[in-house]
């Protein structure tokens, strides 16, 4: 589904996406952990499209989309929820992902009646909103809704795109842990229905959900595997891991 080909970015002297080359398989959960600074946001902001790299190339689905940009991606089915949570906090929950579908449709929907254009915008978010499992909040005001919440609406959001590869970054993030069990459940009924790459600091989620992991340490890969491997690599213990697997 997604394949990085030697994946260089810096910034100045600061080498931050060192010669990253990585292989996700279709319908998998993939997570990419490592410490603060490792550049696990900047690989994920070059996958979407909101930062060029300056070496290697991105294929999404065996085509090239390095030179695109993030509408061209998104189109093409990928979608990415964010660290700091992003949604229109004076318009409705189901407004929000409305507007998603509406993106996604470009400009098929102008020629439509209100009504029409109601229907053709509400029902598949509705549909998200289920989906991320938040559809009694649609008519609360975004900015009213808990941390956890909003997480969740940013997840119904993604999926409004109707994506094949879904990006994470850190999700978990700011909420608590009974809102982090139920956005681990949420994934977990989302696995296999799409691929997804999360990143994430939450080593019990992480575990909980990845089907395979990369570890980045200062902008390289220092081992992908299944978690147990990643789990009894001695190199990822000493680097990041540590006392969090005891």
């Amino acid at each position: 589904m997604l394949r990085l080909e030697r994946l260089r970015k810096s910034f100045g002297s600061l080498v931050v996406t060192d010669d990253v080359t990585l292989d996700v398989a279709p319908g998998e959960m993939h997570a990419i952990i490592g410490p603060n600074g490792a550049g696990k946001t900047t690989l994920i902001d070059q996958v979407s499209g909101l930062t060029a790299p300056d070496d290697g190339s991105i294929l999404f689905a065996g085509a090239d989309i390095t030179a695109l940009p993030p509408q061209a991606r998104a189109l093409r089915g990928l979608a990415r929820s964010f660290q700091i949570t992003s949604i229109l906090p004076a318009f409705t929950v189901l407004e929000n992902v409305a507007l998603a579908v509406q993106a996604r449709a470009g400009s098929s929907l102008r020629f439509f009646g209100r009504a029409a254009a109601e229907t053709a915008l509400n029902a598949p978010a509705m549909a998200a909103l289920e989906q991320a499992g938040i559809a009694e909040r649609a008519q609360a005001r975004a900015g009213e809704l808990s941390h956890g919440e909003k997480r969740a609406l940013e997840l119904a959001i993604a999926l409004a795109m109707k994506p094949t590869l879904l990006l994470l970054d850190e999700p978990m993030a700011g909420i608590g842990r009974e809102e982090t069990e139920r956005l681990v459940e949420l994934l977990l009924r989302l696995k296999g229905q799409l691929t997804m790459i999360l990143v994430e600091h939450d080593m019990a989620a992480v575990f909980a959900l990845a089907d395979r992991i990369s570890v980045l340490i200062r902008g390289r890969l220092l081992v992908t595997g299944t978690p147990a491997d990643v789990r009894a690599d001695p190199q990822v213990v000493t680097a990041y891991l540590g006392e969090q697997m005891e």
